[in-house]
């Protein structure tokens, strides 16, 4: 998105400014994202003065009807009903944001994706009987048309108030599409991958969280998703040179972001060497 497509301020009157109207919608999540905007208390507060938070559940008993500037979604779409659901926000929202490796990317719950969803709800609930779900967990991207989308599980609140703000002003956002490697170097982290012989997701992560998992001897476990790019099955073999054999290849990219389209193509070709 441009500064010309970002800017969601709307004039209201002579030179007024009306304060553009925020919602945040949960579809199947832990509610970690939203979670993570409450957590940003002060600089929530400077934010709070500039918008209307017109629908926010996890936060208030407050709750108006749309239309919306702006739509944070968190989660992904694993029933019948929440497909007419997001369908509504879509048409309740000027920009519909989907926030969350659930609502990029499936989250975690789209390891079922991979079984037979008769097979997991057995085994998950006394009465399986009462449960109405679709064969997949899926982003929201899948169903409507997302203006921006912003990774991470949970998201870093830094980078979900980075993108209110340029909402906001009407400017570019200012968001990594690097690799954690990148932030590794930054912060003078060894590499855990060349130094230990640890696996790490880092090479083909997209760098948000600060490269937390390397700075304390652990290999990243992808949680901000694919990078711009990334290069999986360099990183595949990688795995292959430490050691790693099929099935410990196919779980490390099978993570939070594992449906994510450049994450699961790597692992399908991997289960095809496992079988």
């Amino acid at each position: 998105m441009n500064a010309t497509e970002t800017g969601v301020t709307k004039a209201n009157g002579a030179g007024a400014r009306a304060r553009p109207r925020l919602a945040v919608f949960k579809f199947a999540s832990c509610d970690g994202c939203q979670l993570s905007l409450l957590d940003a208390e002060d600089e929530l507060l400077a934010v709070t003065d500039a918008v209307e938070l017109a629908y926010f559940v996890e936060a208030s008993r407050h709750a108006d009807p749309g239309p919306y500037d702006v739509a944070l979604v968190e989660g992904s779409i694993s029933t019948p009903e929440q497909i007419r659901q997001i369908k509504e926000v879509r048409r309740q929202a000027r920009l519909l944001i989907a926030i969350g490796a659930c609502a990029t990317a499936g989250g975690i719950q789209a390891l079922r994706n991979w079984r037979d969803v008769d097979d997991t709800v057995r085994m998950v609930y006394a009465h399986p009987e009462y449960i109405e779900t679709l064969d997949t967990s899926s982003p929201i991207s899948d169903h409507v048309q997302v203006d921006f989308e912003l990774r991470g599980c949970p998201i870093n609140k830094y980078q979900l108030l980075e993108v209110v703000t340029a909402l906001l002003v009407g400017r570019q956002l200012r968001l990594p599409t690097y690799s954690v490697c990148v932030e590794c170097k930054r912060h003078g982290v060894t590499c855990v991958m060349v130094a230990q012989g640890i696996a790490c997701m880092g090479p083909a992560t997209q760098a948000g969280c600060g490269a937390i998992c390397p700075a304390y001897g652990r290999g990243c476990y992808g949680c901000y998703g694919p990078m711009e790019a990334p290069n999986g099955p360099a990183l595949g073999h990688q795995f292959e040179q430490l050691g790693l054999d099929a099935p410990d290849i196919v779980r490390l990219f099978r993570s939070f972001n594992g449906y994510a389209d450049p994450f699961r193509l790597i692992s399908d070709k991997y289960e095809e060497v496992a079988r």
